[in-house]
This record gives structure tokens, C-alpha cells and sequence, in this order.
């Protein structure tokens, strides 16, 4: 791929290996990413052409759909039947809930700015059209104030069953019988009217089955509803993962599932607005808060956040989207670095990063095996929807490997699997999420990333949940020198 040289924003001195120093970013073309107020940001390959295109949503209602063409990108959305204008789209997620083999895109609408709320539903047809479906499909929720919606298989019956979580209402739980939604929310126990923005989902018991965190807000304690077979309980009191003391300007926001120390267990960080918080998972379903002493804690207005090995040194790197609000409101961000376990934040006063409040996603749309980033700006007046190259030299950027999880038919429905890297001698190097979201407003399909710290063959295991409880499928022998730009697809059995 072709690598642009202006405008680089320089996070460190020169690179000289994996861990010396983070990486670079160049802003990709800025011209086109210059609408203002943008809320979310979502990858997916929408038109099956091998690369992953772009979605953001605006305080206006619009939806930019951001087509991929081998690097390039092209706005596409008003033509394929996205709308311009309405109530704003607080949530994008895209999920293939009718298994045609394109992905979908639901957006979570908002009705604080008076006008007439319902969320959406956009019926991939063949990367040719996005038809409104939400009536017929039983999803319109009428008066909503969504943020994060997550297409999670929750029953493990093969299809993508929808959360919806609301900030001024209960939460809804739709499950997915034939491509249409039945509201099952007070029946699985997941009617909760606390002031729900983030929502994270992972197996966090190693059950088989998929639980769920909720960042909640105004001094609402989070909760942590365990999943029983098909039946919710919170057990976050009990686990001391509730935040009791929060004052009314206190609250969860966004979360963050990613295995950040590599021994297999997958932790969960949480932006708040007061005391961030990192969760370290100990194992069967106990966790630690260990923020300051990983090097995360900061008190903040923090919104979103997301986990991705940007240096490709093995170690799962975190960037927090957070403001400052004052007379004037600004962005003032941070990318914290993983040096086995300790992080550092790299990002200086000056940095051109600091240019998100809502939104971020790492993807490699440039396809030459590292992450970029795209961030979402709303509240300033010059707040953009910026998309960052990372820098990484060529073959430093190529050392990674990128695996794509599909159900035993090849549809991408296996959201909430975990993938694995074990060396040839049987050391485990890492542990992936296959993407839930990232609550509040960000969500992707694309594969899951490994930065790796040299060429060598790997194993790859998957561990898929069903109703039979965690099954896993391992591939041996994997050269990530071959896989550069191209994912490695692991089917169910």
C-alpha cells in the first residue's frame, strides 16, 4: 500500500524496534473527513470487496458511509439510502443479524434534541443498497435514547440477537428468531432502567456463554449481569464492581474488553466521567481494579476507549477519548502505551490525537497488517471525524497476523469468540476479542489483530461458545509472513 509522508504526527523519536518507541499517524485524507459533530464510528466490509469501509454518524442524523477502495475512500451513503438528516445517531453497529453473508447496520437514535426518536435498522442488500427495516423486523423502539447496541448471539442458537442500551429508559434485549425481534428484555432479566451508555459483552465466567457489563451514568452503579443459560444476574455487587460512592456528575461511559497482561484472562477497562478503572480478570469470574497501579487511572471526562497493539510489540495498547468541559470544551485524549503491563501515556499537549470525545476504532483499512485509527469529534465547533495511518515501517507493520472467526456456515455471527496465539513451544503471546464493541458508540467486525514480536510460526485457537459450552478449534503452523494483508478464516465446526 502506499504510504503518505505528510503531516505525520510524531508520538516518539525514531523506531527502532517494537518497544523503543510508539508509532507515527499521518491524517488521511482530511478534505473528505471534515464534517463536524460526529457521534460514532464503525467498521465493516459492506460490499464483500476485501477491505474494510467506514460509518459515522452526526449530531445532525446523517450517516457518512465511507466506502474502502483499496486505500482510498469515497462517501457512498446517500446513494445506497442512508439518510442526511433526523434525530441524531448516538450508536452505529453493524452485524449480518439475517445471515445473507453482508453485514447490516443498526442505528441507535436519540430523541434529546426534540424530534421524533426510533432507532433504525438498514438492511444490507449486497453492498448495493441499505433498505429501513426496523418496523418490520420488530426493532423500531419508538421515544429511544440509545447509545451502544451489540449483535451478540446471547442464547448461542446461531443468529445475532440485539442489545440496545438506553440512557433514559430500561435496556432492551431483542432476540432473533428468523431475521425478526421478539422483546425479551424483562423476561432474560435485562429490563434495567438505570442510565445505561456502554455496554461491553465477553464470556467473562468461561462459561460457554456471553455476560455483559454496563457502564452507567449520573451516579448509577454499573453492573455486571452474569448470563445463566439464556437468564441475567447482576453480580457486580458481589464482585465490588458497582462504583456505589458516585456523586450525580459520576458515571461509567464507555468500556473496553481486551486480555492487556497476556495471561489468557480477558480484563475490562472502564471511561467514566470521574475515576477511570481497570479490571483485571484473576479467573473464574473474579476480578481485581488495578488502575493505578497499571498506570491508567485518571480522573476525566472520558467517553470511549479501545484496546489494540499499535507498535506491535505482543501488548494490547489502550486509547481514551476524553474532554475537557470548562468555558470552552476540548478534546484531551490518551493513548497509553503497554510495557508489559505498565502503561505510559505518549500523548503530549500538542498532539494532533487529541481529536476525539465519542468514538474510537483501531482497523487496518490499509491492509498492510497495523492499526490505524478512527476518532469522532462532537462538541467542538471545529470537532472532525479524523482517520489516522499508522506509520509503522513496512515490515514492522507486516508482523502481525489477522484472523477472521465465521460459524460453521461462514457467516459472521460469532461475536464474543476468543482467539489465542501460543508460540511453537506452547507459550500462550496473546488473547483477542472477536469485537462485541466498544460501549459508548463504537463497534467494528473486522478480524482480530495480533501484533507479534518476531516471524515465527504460531498456533492459532479458537474457542467458540455453544450450547454444548466452550468448544475450540486449533490451527498449527501458522506463518503470519504469508497472511500479511489477507485474514486467516477459521470456520466452526
Amino acid at each position: 500500500m502506499r504510504r503518505y509522508a505528510a503531516s505525520i504526527v510524531m508520538l516518539g523519536c525514531c523506531i527502532g524496534a517494537a518497544s523503543a518507541a510508539p508509532p507515527a499517524f499521518t491524517p488521511v485524507q482530511p478534505e473528505l473527513f471534515a464534517a463536524t459533530h460526529a457521534l460514532s464510528n464503525a467498521f465493516a466490509d459492506f460490499d464483500a470487496d476485501g477491505d474494510l469501509d467506514l460509518a459515522v454518524s452526526f449530531h445532525d442524523g446523517a450517516i457518512r458511509l465511507y466506502r474502502n477502495d483499496a486505500g482510498s475512500f469515497v462517501e457512498a451513503g446517500p446513494a445506497l439510502g442512508l439518510p442526511t438528516a433526523g434525530a441524531e445517531v448516538r450508536g452505529l453497529s453493524w452485524g449480518d443479524f439475517d445471515r445473507d453473508g453482508d453485514p447490516d447496520l443498526h442505528a441507535g437514535v436519540s430523541g434529546e434534541q426534540g424530534l421524533p426518536a426510533r432507532n433504525l435498522l438498514f438492511r444490507n442488500d449486497g453492498g448495493a443498497a441499505f433498505v429501513e427495516i426496523a418496523e418490520g423486523a420488530g426493532l423500531l423502539l419508538r421515544g429511544a435514547d440509545s447509545r451502544q447496541a451489540s449483535w451478540v448471539d446471547y442464547d448461542n442458537d446461531g443468529d445475532l440477537d440485539l442489545f440496545s442500551a438506553q440512557r433514559s429508559a430500561a435496556n432492551r434485549m431483542f432476540r432473533n428468531d428468523d431475521a425478526t425481534f421478539t422483546d425479551v428484555s424483562a423476561e432474560v432479566g435485562l429490563d434495567d432502567p438505570r442510565r445505561t451508555v456502554g455496554a461491553c459483552w465477553f464470556d467473562m465466567d468461561q462459561d460457554g456463554d456471553l455476560d455483559v457489563f454496563l457502564a452507567n451514568q449520573q451516579a448509577d452503579k454499573d453492573a455486571l449481569y452474569r448470563n445463566d443459560g439464556g437468564r441475567f444476574a447482576d453480580v457486580a455487587p458481589e464482585l465490588g464492581m458497582h462504583q456505589p460512592e458516585r456523586t450525580l456528575k459520576e458515571g461509567g461511559v464507555g468500556c473496553a474488553v481486551g486480555d492487556y497482561d497476556n495471561d489468557g484472562w480477558l480484563d475490562l477497562f472502564v471511561a467514566t466521567y470521574g475515576t477511570t478503572l481497570l479490571y483485571r480478570n484473576l479467573g473464574n469470574g473474579r476480578f481485581r481494579e488495578v488502575a493505578a497501579e497499571a498506570g491508567v487511572q485518571r480522573r476525566l471526562h472520558a467517553v470511549g476507549a479501545s484496546w489494540g497493539d499499535a507498535d506491535h510489540d505482543g501488548n494490547l495498547d489502550l486509547f481514551v477519548a476524553a474532554y475537557v468541559d470548562g468555558e470552552e470544551w476540548y478534546s484531551r485524549d490518551h493513548l497509553f502505551m503497554n510495557r508489559g503491563g505498565r502503561f505510559t501515556d505518549v500523548l503530549e499537549a500538542d498532539s494532533p490525537l487529541h481529536a476525539s470525545d465519542h468514538g474510537v476504532q483501531w482497523a487496518d483499512f490499509d491492509r498492510d497488517g497495523d492499526l490505524d485509527l478512527s476518532l469522532t469529534e462532537d462538541f467542538p465547533d471545529g470537532g472532525r471525524h479524523t482517520l489516522f495511518r499508522n506509520q509503522l515501517p513496512l515490515r514492522l507493520a507486516g508482523r502481525s497476523l489477522q484472523v477472521e472467526v465465521l460459524d460453521r456456515d461462514g457467516y459472521a455471527t460469532r461475536a464474543g469468540a476468543e482467539v489465542r496465539l501460543y508460540s511453537a513451544g506452547g507459550r500462550l503471546l496473546g488473547t483477542r476479542l472477536v469485537p462485541t464493541g466498544d460501549g459508548y458508540g463504537s463497534q467494528g467486525i473486522g478480524p482480530v489483530h495480533f501484533g507479534l514480536a518476531d516471524d515465527a510460526a504460531v498456533t492459532v485457537e479458537v474457542t467458540f461458545l455453544t450450547r454444548e459450552g466452550r468448544v475450540r478449534k486449533v490451527v498449527p503452523d501458522v506463518d503470519p509472513r504469508t497472511r500479511v494483508g489477507d485474514a486467516l478464516i477459521v470456520r466452526a465446526d
